[in-house]
């Protein structure tokens, strides 16, 4: 881990304003005091200087300081948070300054306040940290992301390209995938309950009386009351970019000195502070004609952030193009995040075997274990290039056994130890993908030719084969090097179809090419073998103890000429992706035992931590109240629970929907480690599979860690020297991956948004239903159901005569009185409740979903609007077909069916400004 000098270079410009925008890293509204004053021809500093690594060093020894990674709230930016080491509830970092010029993701450590200026927790209010914990801390398993892989060329015949979400053999892992195809027909009337996500009003008022820092004797107050408050004095890690999208402005005093040498930089991004960029790195007209590129996106960088200054200095590193446009946008997303999306060198080209086709050598050949006259199969989206993993499955002679392999690219081969290739991978750590394409780890000759397992040509694997009964009993395991000859390359529809017809074969015009050496029938009875197989193992895992939170999937259908979004569908998880799951789930387990026999110090292994605790609490508090027979105590039990609470019918699946995306929300991120750096082997532990050990081995094309996993397994198997590498340098470059894979899941998500956003803006406003999720006091959260969309709503925004939050009983309470539409008609009064208790037919909301109509929503974000009971929806089937979007941007539920096919309405509702991020109200149809 790098410690990095907490000295800044010089640069910043002197006589900085203070001024604080809602962008901006000035004071906070705590912050007032701190302004910059001159004290005898001296600026004041606003930040504390750091401390020195030989005072951090031995404050974190004697645990007067505290360790963490920041996590800013993405609503109120002034807000940040560090976990707790004991799992409790999070550390308040309250305002910039306390921030101390340190950004989202950057290693910190803090040191506690005094008790007195410790966070209290008003009542009402939620942990303050629930807004700030929800962007993407979640585990990408538990989130279940699918990978969205490059579609290939459309047919000439038809414009469209389908971008079909890749399953993760990951993402069970911690407990995450998708749920059933029945909560795609739309949902109707729900009655249930919703949670108190929280009680803070991250809203359009921006004041702080949800829960104030205030010097008072706090040993009066319960200690639930208060939330332990800290400042940041060091950086150990400044794992953020420095690098933000954003717009450039003139500064507001023409008269100042400042404004001859700068202009400001506003980030899209709210959490990084406004910029100081010199005039000379702006476009040559920018100050004579500053509205020509009001709606330009650019790259900044910090260069700089002074303790006497409010804002940093930086450099404008690029125009991308118009904001709201894709590329552009996605540009910003992948610099912001610090993906290298650059082109591969000539020095790692050369690493590669040059002239294709490549053929492998004789000698090779003679090392390995032969199987390419067995029937091994790839199962894939139909849309995938990099096909690392292929499965076989035969019949044993005695007919109570099969042998069932798993077949993976052996990547290493082609890899070799600290060349450039092996480098630069390192660096990258995994594939990035987007909706429209993919950012590779390695060149594409590799991923998509030398070691993809394309059908039909002999490539170089690494097998795990088991003597398998029918009911998934191992009775032999073999691991070792292998070379195969894919017979044909199925889909996951290609194998669903052969599920689903045990008894009659599919026709061939239905199936890819196959290889002449075998048949359509006896790959088909392959699949049927593995199947029933995989259903016993999963039978046998969740028996065991495993836990799986399902959440929505997105695939996105793209104009094949212009690349923009035509459609979104959800993606279906089926049987088919069930199977592969297993044998993947199966090949991890088996290898992380191995590396780990043979490495016990040096094993590049895979843990989940157990669920944070204070969260944990909250949501079982909640349960209780609720009425919910809720049992936390393993992730056996909790997946127990969630099974037996609810029915199969796709209301009962509804309601499971939203109390899974209450209970993936105290789970804790995955996290590669080496074994030699955790001393209590306890912690090895996964909680979700809710095994001893795991790791990840069986896609080296998209993550470094199996090209690792990889070495250690020939290792282990005395192909190579056993590895060198101590394991603190190990355990390095195990952060290092799990840095990259959060910040490739949020670019995924960002990217999902963005073509979300298009999608909306080209298609015009959209209605469905939501559930409330929480209730605030002047804002309250939904859910929707039918695309796991998070949206939070404003009163301010809303057409109201007034509305009054209060508690009943324990159950917060949100009473809404909506404006007449005509002087005839009476208020109209609405109640949002948790329980949905108030007005059981109301706790399920339509919702209108629309293009942003302020600068302020930010790219990939769209606005959303409640409707008033009594108003008509603009229903109309054209929404009804769009097949909708994605999690994260957008509240959309289902259209009664009176309204579907009414038409549009003459002129979409506008939306009023609002702060990014937010979502903004609308009115209910009378028939919900």
């Amino acid at each position: 881990m790098s410690h990095l000098d907490c000295r800044l270079n010089p640069g910043t410009p002197r006589g900085v304003s203070s001024v604080v925008g809602p962008h901006g890293v000035g004071a906070s509204p705590g912050d007032k005091k701190s302004k910059n004053k001159s004290v005898r021809g001296k600026k004041k500093s606003i930040f504390e200087t750091y401390m020195s690594k030989e005072d951090v060093s031995e404050g974190l020894k004697r645990g007067t300081l505290i360790q963490g990674v920041l996590r800013i709230n993405p609503k109120k930016f002034h807000e940040a948070f560090i976990p707790s080491p004991d799992g409790d509830r999070d550390i308040f970092i309250d305002g910039v300054v306390a921030r101390n010029r340190a950004l989202n993701g950057d290693l910190v450590v803090v040191k506690l306040l005094p008790e007195e200026r410790w966070q209290v927790i008003k009542p009402e209010s939620c942990d303050k940290e629930t807004d700030g914990a929800y962007e993407s801390d979640l585990p990408e398993e538990l989130c279940g992301s699918h990978l969205l892989q490059q579609s290939l060329k459309g047919d000439n015949d038809s414009p469209d390209v389908i971008i079909e979400a890749q399953f993760d053999d990951s993402d069970s892992e911690d407990g995450h995938g998708n749920t059933q195809s029945v909560l795609v027909d739309g949902v109707k009337k729900l009655s249930g309950w919703v949670h108190e996500k929280g009680k803070e009003d991250a809203g359009a008022s921006g004041t702080k009386d949800e829960s104030t820092s205030v010097a008072q004797d706090t040993r009066a107050l319960p200690e639930k009351s208060l939330q332990r408050s800290a400042k940041v004095v060091y950086i150990v890690e400044k794992k953020h970019s420095r690098a933000a999208a954003g717009f450039l402005k003139l500064l507001a005093d023409k008269n100042s000195e400042l404004f001859k040498k700068y202009a400001l930089f506003s980030p899209s991004d709210h959490r990084v502070p406004r910029i100081y960029v010199p005039l000379k790195d702006c476009p040559q007209d920018f100050v004579t004609r500053p509205k020509d590129y009001a709606d330009t996106l650019f790259i900044c960088r910090i260069v700089d952030w002074k303790e006497d200054s409010n804002f940093a200095l930086g450099h404008l590193a690029k125009s991308l193009g118009q904001a709201g446009e894709i590329e552009p946008e996605t540009e910003g997303i992948l610099t912001e995040y610090g993906v290298d999306f650059s082109d591969f060198s000539s020095e790692v080209l050369e690493c590669l075997p040059q002239g294709l086709p490549w053929t492998i050598p004789p000698e090779e050949l003679s090392k390995r274990r032969d199987l390419r006259k067995d029937c091994v199969f790839t199962i894939d989206p139909s849309t995938a290039r990099d096909l690392d993993d292929a499965l076989s499955c035969k019949p044993l002679a005695d007919g109570n056994a099969y042998e069932v392999g798993v077949h993976i690219a052996d990547v290493s081969y082609f890899v070799p130890e600290e060349s450039d290739l092996d480098k630069v991978a390192a660096e990258r750590a995994t594939s990035v993908y987007l909706v429209q394409k993919v950012v590779p780890m390695l060149p594409r000759p590799l991923c998509e030719e030398l070691c993809s397992l394309n059908p039909m040509t002999d490539k170089l694997t690494f097998s795990v084969i088991w003597t398998l009964t029918p009911e998934g009993k191992i009775l032999d395991e073999w691991f070792g090097r292998t070379v195969i000859c894919s017979c044909t390359k199925l889909s996951y529809e290609h194998a669903q179809s052969m599920i689903e017809s045990p008894t009659e074969s599919v026709p061939g015009a239905e199936l890819p090419p196959m290889s002449p050496e075998h048949t359509r029938e006896e790959v088909h009875q392959a699949v049927l073998s593995l199947h029933r197989i995989a259903k016993e193992l999963r039978k046998q895992r969740f028996s065991d103890g495993a836990l799986r939170l399902d959440q929505l999937k997105l695939a996105f259908t793209l104009d094949h000429e212009t690349g923009l979004p035509q459609g979104c569908h959800i993606y279906e998880y089926r049987d088919s992706n069930k199977l592969v799951e297993e044998f993947m789930l199966l090949a991890n387990m088996a290898v992380a035992h191995k590396i780990y026999r043979a490495f016990p110090e040096r094993a590049l292994l895979r843990r989940h931590p157990p669920p944070q605790t204070k969260m944990l609490s909250d949501l079982e508090e909640f349960c209780d109240q609720m009425g919910l027979p809720m049992d936390f105590s393993s992730a056996g039990a909790l997946n127990k629970s969630l099974t037996k609470l609810f029915g199969n019918d796709k209301y009962s699946l509804a309601r499971k929907e939203v109390l899974t995306n209450m209970c993936s929300r105290p789970m804790q991120m995955a996290q590669y480690f080496c074994s030699g750096a955790l001393q209590d082997q306890e912690q090895f532990r996964h909680y979700a599979l809710n095994v001893p050990l795991y790791t990840h081995f069986t896609s080296p094309i998209r993550r470094f860690a199996d090209i690792m996993v990889h070495r250690l397994l020939a290792a282990a198997l005395g192909y190579r020297e056993p590895p060198g590498v101590e394991p603190d340098a190990l355990q390095k470059q195990a952060d290092h991956c799990n840095d990259r894979r959060m910040a490739s899941k949020r670019v995924q998500e960002l990217s999902t948004g963005l073509f979300f956003a298009v999608l909306v803006k080209e298609s015009g406003p959209l209605e469905s239903e939501a559930m409330v999720l929480g209730v605030l006091n002047q804002a309250f959260d939904v859910l929707v159901l039918r695309y796991g969309v998070q949206k939070r709503i404003y009163c301010n925004a809303l057409p109201l005569r007034s509305h009054r939050f209060q508690k009943v009983g324990k159950k917060p309470e949100l009473m809404l009185v909506w404006e007449p539409e005509t002087l005839e008609q009476e208020p109209v009064q609405q109640v949002r409740s948790r329980a949905g208790a108030a007005l059981p037919e109301h706790h399920c909301v339509p919702v209108h979903l629309g293009e942003p109509a302020s600068c302020l929503l930010g790219p990939g974000e769209t606005g959303s609007l409640l409707r008033s009971p009594g108003t008509q929806p603009p229903c109309w089937e054209e929404a009804d077909n769009l097949e909708m979007p994605t999690r994260r941007e957008a509240d959309l539920p289902a259209m009664c069916d009176s309204h579907r096919g009414s038409g549009p309405p003459a002129q979409a509702p506008q939306l009023r400004p609002q702060r990014a991020g937010t979502a903004v109200p609308c009115k209910p149809c009378p028939n919900y």
